[in-house]
């Protein structure tokens, strides 16, 4: 059964993954922007590199001789001008006007010319923009020297077109793989927040368990306790009577919450079992007082806690009068072992090992929960429970203790 609680503790590990994966997104994120950026200055980078370089050394291959003609001879030879960025010489004529003299001929376009321009301006070379084939190209300008002044230019062209191919290529990627990530990351976070919640989970199903337990105890000798009182305040003379079988229910109540705290505290890791030789055929029998039961003991002592067997000893008893049909129980203790007989239909073979399990009930309205004490009584004790066919018929569950030899 879901319960608020459940409800609320799954909602709050679905809140956990989302805040999980959305600080991881926006890591993500982040990290990939910078990551682009960086790509994109890098290749910005190379590419200035590679126009300012060819410029530059190009600029240094031509040369003016001393009658002022530009020799281009040298371009023709040399490696750089065939290079990835394109190569064009402009030179400035009488009335200043800037001309392209390499590879062809005709005026310099305007963002040549500024580039150009600041070239000889500073006399160092210059970087700018322009455009090329209507794309966008990146422009290095050097000076050619003729005699004390800057007469004509080298310009290296670069369009960066490869580049951009790569650096789109590479956002793609970035994206992908930041969405493969994210998924990743919320897998991871979901799996996370459910090993970090199941402490809670844990505490929740023995919370939820505890009240069972405490219903199924609780519930016998409370309907026994009103029945009592009852009959006690409709007849005076079985006041008395009615007063001293309250006060012995009253004890069984009070024993009965001591050991269900008692039990809740060990499962919760606060507390130990108790350790101590006890007669357990002495055990049975107090527990036994007030049942309609036939006892047959012998003098054995276990090591155990006297609460926790107890409530091991009622249950197999409560649950053979439940079902036994109203017929003889019989309960035999000897050698550590605790044997409770019914002659009631009996319990399959194939669900005698589901009974005790919990929430695993043999009657309408159960609980699930007595046949689970046992076993969980006995395994704290190095002991075993387990239900067999009598023999004439019935059930006959069995309560095994290890036996306490004595010095």
């Amino acid at each position: 059964m879901i319960t608020p609680a459940r409800t609320r503790l799954r909602r709050l590990r679905w809140q956990l993954t989302a805040l999980y994966t959305l600080g991881t997104a926006v890591c993500l994120v982040v990290l990939a922007a910078i990551a682009a950026g960086i790509d994109a200055s890098s290749r910005s980078s190379a590419l200035d590199l590679d126009v300012d370089r060819t410029a530059t050394a190009l600029s240094r291959a031509v040369w003016y001789d001393d009658a002022g003609s530009l020799h281009l001879e040298p371009l023709r030879e040399d490696i750089l001008a065939a290079g990835s960025a394109s190569v064009a010489v402009f030179e400035w004529n009488a009335a200043g006007e800037l001309t392209e003299r390499y590879p062809r001929g005709g005026a310099a376009p305007a963002d040549i010319a500024s580039v150009a321009a600041e070239a000889r301006r500073t006399e160092e070379t210059a970087l700018g923009d322009a455009v090329g084939d209507g794309h966008p190209v990146r422009v290095a300008a050097a000076g050619v020297w003729n005699g004390d002044r800057i007469g004509a230019v080298v310009v290296a062209r670069g369009s960066g077109a490869a580049e951009r191919h790569q650096h789109a290529l590479l956002v793609r990627w970035l994206a992908l793989g930041c969405a493969v990530l994210l998924l990743v990351a919320a897998a991871a976070g979901h799996l996370l927040s459910g090993r970090s919640m199941r402490p809670a989970m844990h505490a929740l199903d023995q919370q939820e368990q505890f009240l069972a337990e405490a219903a199924h105890e609780l519930r016998t000798p409370l309907a026994t306790l009103q029945l009592v009182t009852e009959a006690g305040l409709r007849d005076p003379n079985r006041r008395t009577d009615a007063l001293q079988r309250a006060a012995r229910l009253a004890g069984e109540l009070g024993r009965l919450v001591s050991g269900l705290l008692v039990r809740a505290r060990l499962e919760a890791g606060t507390v130990n079992p108790e350790r101590e030789p006890l007669r357990l055929d002495l055990l049975v029998e107090q527990v036994l007082d007030g049942y309609d039961v036939r006892l047959a003991a012998e003098p054995c002592i276990v090591l155990g806690d006297p609460d926790l067997l107890g409530q091991a000893v009622r249950n197999l008893v409560d649950n053979a009068v439940r079902h036994g049909g109203g017929t003889e129980v019989v309960v035999t203790v000897a050698d550590g072992r605790v044997a409770v007989r019914d002659h009631g239909p009996g319990v399959a073979e194939a669900d005698r090992e589901r009974m005790f399990e919990r929430t695993v009930t043999g009657e309408p309205g159960g609980t699930g929960i007595g046949l689970a004490i046992v076993r969980w009584v006995a395994g704290l004790h190095g002991g075993s429970a387990r239900l067999l066919a009598a023999d004439g018929g019935g059930t006959l569950a069995e309560l095994i203790l290890p036996v306490h030899a004595v010095s």
